[in-house]
């Protein structure tokens, strides 16, 4: 039996769960701070070409890959992109398809909803930024012998570990922006990626440029969006 195999079968082992209980005002205060630093946090267009410092990036991708999983199988992979002719090629594939979705596929509900962010299909972000994290979903795994392994809600997982991502970035004072071109397949050619991996999303770091602006826009009340039973 293959070691794989063996080791699926032993018994699950547990070990203390490393866990501090808050007094009530830490716990508040905690919360407090947390949701005002995610308040702040902003969709950025506009990008610095100012260095970051690596260890914020790589701190962010561990803290992401940190996040809840089906069954711990973390059905993830982050490329992060700072080759200038990378970034260079992800803008162009980018923006062909961005330029025929808004030219061509998107109806026009969509386009006036998108009238009100500011955007089109020139990404020049996708250059500026120092780094463009690609987040690619792995829709099965592989064994140690190249045979297919099932993975279980892959979507719902990555999509935390883009949550996780995104706050991580945030509280290292780093500005945003998730990018879904359609199609997406131009990014696993471009970045080397294997069958089994399907870009998720397109997130350009770094700092704001100067006299960078966004959207007037709001969220909606808490009333709206909170059920209480």
């Amino acid at each position: 039996m293959p070691a794989e195999r063996a080791a699926d079968s032993d018994p699950p082992r547990f070990i203390p769960l490393p866990y501090e209980h808050l007094t009530e005002a830490e716990q508040l205060a905690a919360s407090t701070a947390f949701l005002e630093q995610l308040r702040r946090r902003r969709t950025v267009r506009e990008y610095s070409r100012e260095p970051v410092r690596w260890g914020l990036i790589d701190n962010a991708i561990a803290a992401a890959a940190s996040a809840p999983s089906g069954a711990n199988q973390q059905p993830w992979t982050f490329v992060v992109v700072s080759d200038p002719d990378l970034k260079r090629r992800i803008r162009e594939a980018a923006e062909a398809e961005e330029r025929e979705s808004y030219e061509h596929r998107m109806p026009e509900e969509w386009l006036r909803l998108l009238e009100r962010l500011g955007t089109d299909w020139r990404k020049p972000h996708l250059e500026d930024a120092p780094y463009v994290i690609v987040v690619f979903e792995q829709t099965y795994g592989l064994d140690g012998s190249g045979g297919k392994v099932k993975h279980y809600y892959v979507r719902e997982s990555v999509g935390i570990a883009v949550g996780f991502l995104l706050a991580a970035l945030n509280a290292a004072g780093l500005a945003t922006l998730t990018h879904t071109p359609s199609p997406m397949g131009f990014l696993r050619d471009i970045l080397d990626r294997p069958e089994n991996e399907r870009a998720f999303v397109v997130i350009p770091v770094g700092y704001p440029a100067d006299g960078a602006t966004v959207p007037d826009i709001d969220k909606k009340p808490l009333r709206d969006v909170l059920v209480r039973r």
